[in-house]
């Protein structure tokens, strides 16, 4: 079942934050990784899904059907969707996956809105040390360098080669996903220059982490790469009430690659207990 609309809050800066809705029951917010849009991150994922949730996929400012502003900040983008989940006035569950999870668990930390979270690699860029920061700031130099040429599906690819593995870029590509999102690279490189210029607690600070009194659900993939495992870890072990779940045979992209399982993983987390009201 799809039954598709779409819901929308406008922000305390006067950006409409805008989501397509599918399904019916329980609603689950889920947020997009830092590539695509709402609607892109979770096309595979959604059909195991909306016959038991009501599916909200809100893109952030500058994708998908919300509007744009130059304010990418990483507190401006909790807030909007902080601002999207109390718009729904009821508790949500928030599916979040890599810079969508640290969204989920930020909003977690600040609000009850948060019935559950389901967090998909969480990016810990705090306990990032030297190489992997290098590694990092390399991806995004050169998806700058390919979007100054015009190359922006390159550009997106290019970046996807720092938290997806052979496997993830072999599916993604076959799907035309970064051909659907070489259109957001400047946008996300715009995220990445105020992210290095933030100078306050990131999502994933244990003061954040240990804010968060719901149920959360870390899940990685088997075959991700060392840096998101790491990431996993350091969630899990800050935040009170958190439990870890591999999904076998996936890296980074278990949303493109593996949604069934996904999916799977998902359902028996929210539901008895944390399933929202």
């Amino acid at each position: 079942m799809s039954n598709q609309r779409t819901h929308d809050v406008t922000t305390s800066d006067g950006v409409a934050i805008v989501g397509t809705v599918h399904g019916q029951g329980p609603p689950l917010v889920l947020l997009q990784g830092i590539i695509g849009d709402g609607d892109l991150d979770w096309q595979a994922l959604l059909p195991h899904l909306t016959d038991r949730f009501t599916c909200h996929l809100p893109s952030i400012r500058g994708r998908g059907l919300s509007g744009d502003h130059p304010d990418l900040s990483i507190d401006r983008v909790v807030d909007d969707i902080h601002a999207y989940v109390d718009s729904l006035h009821e508790p949500a569950g928030l599916v979040g996956w890599s810079g969508g999870a640290n969204q989920a668990l930020a909003v977690a930390a600040q609000s009850d809105a948060a019935a559950a979270v389901a967090a998909l690699e969480p990016v810990a860029n705090s306990v990032m040390d030297e190489q992997e920061l290098a590694a990092l700031g390399g991806a995004v130099a050169r998806a700058g360098e390919l979007a100054a040429d015009g190359r922006l599906a390159e550009a997106a690819r290019a970046f996807a080669g720092y938290p997806f593995n052979d496997d993830d870029i072999a599916v993604a590509e076959d799907a035309g996903y970064f051909e659907a999102t070489g259109r957001y690279v400047p946008t996300m490189l715009s995220f990445f220059q105020q992210l290095r210029e933030y100078d306050g607690p990131l999502p994933d600070s244990p003061v954040v982490l240990g804010a968060i009194r719901c149920p959360v659900l870390v899940l990685h993939g088997s075959e991700t790469k060392p840096f998101m495992a790491t990431s996993v870890r350091h969630v899990a072990d800050h935040v009170p009430d958190a439990t870890v779940q591999q999904i076998p045979g996936a890296g980074h992209a278990a949303p493109l690659t593996h949604p069934e399982a996904l999916a799977a993983a998902l359902i028996g987390f929210f539901a008895s207990d944390h399933q929202p009201a």
